[in-house]
């Protein structure tokens, strides 16, 4: 009887070791290309009609509001709006509600303050240095970076400018605003913070926040936040807040190291933030979108502890505060008015 041989031949014992490195190599570099895992980012809710006056006085507002800083050198309201992609407007509101807008042809996406007198909109290609009291900007490019769709910026404590792409690339610039460094590592920067030289970053993707090396090459940690992050801003304290809109909670960070502080369940979909004051009167400030309200925090306790509630305008998306007449702005985000709230943490 002829014995069935279990000994491969030659060339076949050749091209199965070809198949599997082939398949291995095609593992590894799908692997360390793919981008990283995500979930549908969170949103804010759509507010319901505005039933009972809001607090304060309300002005009228820019239509598509989306960001909004106050200029401690002015005091003036600083609001970035766009009523479509490729079209975008800054809008200097003086304390007594003179306002005056100033295009930006081509959109942008982000703003945060840049010093006294200075505001800083990230813009494609780079970004955009508007002078809030001659009302003049001008365009800084982004060397070899010229089609980037910036979506984030800040600066940091020692004037180094940190901006961040759709395609989830963070940029730590040099001071002659060339990169320094670029570091890929989100699905998607949708916000920058800093405290400090440490920039932090939120990725609505991964619903997540990392914190950057002094060089801007590679994170120092990463942290989940939450089931659904959507919105960032530092305080003057040093934290970094972070609004849960899917998970319904306040995170607080500190960030040397990064590391979540407290935690504080905030219902009715929280999403606008802002921060306001020193240690002794500072609050977390935090809009409820699906019931049209803001909540004053105090959290020098070590648990944030509810201070002050005010009903606001429809959709309040943006808050913005000056810690100089202790006044809270909320800004609608469906053109329902720039709410003015003097004494706000009283």
């Amino acid at each position: 009887m002829q014995r069935r041989s279990n000994r491969l031949s030659q060339p076949f014992r050749h091209a199965v070791v070809t198949l599997a490195i082939l398949l291995v190599t095609a593992c590894s570099s799908d692997k360390s290309e793919a981008p990283p895992p995500t979930i549908a980012p969170a949103a804010a809710a759509d507010s319901p009609t505005v039933t009972a006056a809001p607090a304060g006085t309300v002005r009228p507002s820019p239509v598509g509001a989306f960001a909004a800083v106050v200029d401690p050198a002015t005091r003036a309201l600083v609001v970035l709006s766009a009523d479509r992609p490729d079209r975008a407007t800054v809008t200097i509101i003086d304390p007594n509600g003179a306002q005056a807008p100033v295009p930006l042809p081509g959109g942008a996406t982000a703003m945060t303050a840049d010093g006294p007198g200075r505001v800083a909109v990230a813009v494609r290609g780079g970004y955009a240095v508007l002078d809030v009291a001659a009302r003049a900007l001008s365009r800084v490019a982004v060397s070899g970076r010229e089609d980037a769709e910036f979506t984030a910026i800040a600066r940091r404590g020692d004037g180094r400018m940190v901006l961040g792409d759709a395609g989830g690339t963070v940029y730590t610039l040099a001071a002659d605003n060339t990169v320094a460094a670029s570091l890929k590592i989100f699905a998607r920067v949708d916000g920058i913070v800093t405290q400090g030289d440490t920039a932090v970053v939120l990725d609505r993707g991964q619903t997540s926040v990392t914190s950057l090396n002094a060089e801007g090459t590679s994170a120092d940690l990463a942290l989940r936040a939450g089931d659904g992050a959507t919105t960032m801003v530092a305080d003057p304290n040093g934290r970094v807040l972070v609004a849960d809109t899917r998970g319904g909670e306040l995170l607080v960070y500190g960030v040397d190291p990064l590391m979540l502080r407290q935690r504080y369940p905030v219902p009715d979909s929280p999403y606008g933030l802002t921060a306001s004051g020193g240690k002794k009167v500072g609050l977390a400030w935090v809009a409820q979108t699906a019931t049209n309200t803001v909540v004053g925090y105090d959290l020098a306790t070590g648990i944030p502890v509810e201070k002050v509630r005010y009903r606001t305008v429809q959709q309040p998306n943006t808050l913005a505060f000056d810690d100089a007449s202790d006044t809270l702005y909320v800004v609608s985000g469906t053109g329902g008015g720039v709410q003015v709230i003097p004494g706000a943490a009283r």
